[in-house]
């Protein structure tokens, strides 16, 4: 089969595999389409996972059951299926919480395990999802960044009426913005350096928004009748925004910090307004569980706007190209790798 490695920072090289077979409770998927995600960009960039390389990256993947290892149950040969990218031990107290990156033993498929850039790849079975057969592959390669959002929203707490502020306008907060909506979110709020991507997020459900940083908190006071946003989410990975997003809620609110910094990034708090005014911040960056049984269902139903991110796609053999451009594609929400259709 062939695979993608990514031999270090910014290098991918094409290689020659024999097709893995799946063991005791492991499934091998026919991958047809892996979306790039962000965190792929800070490994290929040499910012996060550097320590796993040589590594084959790719998690935001759909495909087909091609082959069941002994005392595997429920699944079936040649159904579509999505697989959750996240593989604790499955016992620990933070696995039976669904906490699974706490988990000990953890591994990530495509950030400490070779992952999806490949023409197949071996999954633990009790991870996989199988989909309905009519859903475009495009459309369900997008589960797991959806699922990162599910996640977000519950940790947040979100509901009716509440005011949402999504700092950052691209795939993942567009998608933000999209699950603000149909909660019940109301304004939604977007800021973004590009126009583009703000107008996109204004057509996906915002209420308004701006590629001014300067401007935003003036909206967003004006939005709030002065008392600021009762959720800000952060989902670009900027110091200066989670500063930005202290100054933008409002008494009593809360942060949301889902954008990946730097281990050496640190939010300083105002500790006694954050008690007086008993503000939170909640941090949740990978969905995992019932969250993608939940993305799943919502893409499934047509409630997601998926068209914006599903046009742009790139063979295996050019996977170099792709994320070497990436970059200048800022009205691409997504990009993904076609391998096997």
């Amino acid at each position: 089969m062939k695979v993608a490695v990514l031999t270090k920072p910014g290098c991918f090289a094409m290689e020659e595999r024999p097709v893995p077979r799946p063991g005791r409770g492991e499934a091998l998927i026919r991958v047809t389409r892996v979306g790039i995600c962000g965190t792929d960009l800070h490994i290929f960039d040499g910012h996060y996972a550097a320590d796993s390389l040589p590594m084959v990256p790719g998690h935001e993947f759909t495909g087909r059951i091609e082959d069941l290892g002994p005392e595997v149950t429920g699944l079936t040969i040649g159904s579509k299926a999505v697989v959750d990218m996240n593989i604790g031990c499955g016992n620990c107290y933070w696995c039976r919480r669904n906490e699974v990156l706490n988990c000990p033993e953890m591994r990530q498929i495509g950030i400490t395990t070779d992952g999806a850039f490949a023409e197949y790849v071996v999954v633990p079975a009790r991870l996989v999802i199988p989909a309905p057969d009519h859903i475009p592959d495009e459309v369900l390669a997008l589960t797991e960044p959806l699922a990162c959002v599910v996640r977000a929203a519950r940790k947040a707490q979100v509901t009716f009426g509440q005011s949402v502020v999504v700092i950052g306008a691209g795939p993942i907060g567009n998608l933000h913005v999209q699950l603000m909506r149909t909660i019940g979110a109301a304004p939604i709020i977007v800021s973004d350096l590009s126009e583009d991507r703000v107008q996109a997020a204004i057509e996906a459900g915002a209420d308004a928004g701006t590629s001014d940083p300067d401007a935003l908190r003036d909206i967003v006071m004006k939005a709030t009748g002065g008392r600021g946003a009762d959720i800000v989410i952060e989902s670009v990975g900027h110091p200066a925004l989670y500063r930005q997003a202290t100054e933008l809620i409002r008494k009593g609110g809360h942060i949301a910090a889902f954008g990946l910094t730097g281990p050496e990034a640190e939010l300083p708090l105002p500790i006694l307004q954050t008690i007086l005014q008993e503000n939170s911040v909640k941090g949740s960056v990978a969905g995992m569980g019932p969250d993608m049984h939940d993305a799943l269902t919502l893409l499934v139903h047509g409630r997601v706007k998926t068209g914006a991110f599903t046009g742009t796609s790139f063979p295996l053999a050019k996977i170099q190209t792709a994320f070497d451009t990436i970059r200048d594609r800022p009205s691409d929400l997504k990009t993904q790798i076609v391998i096997g259709e």
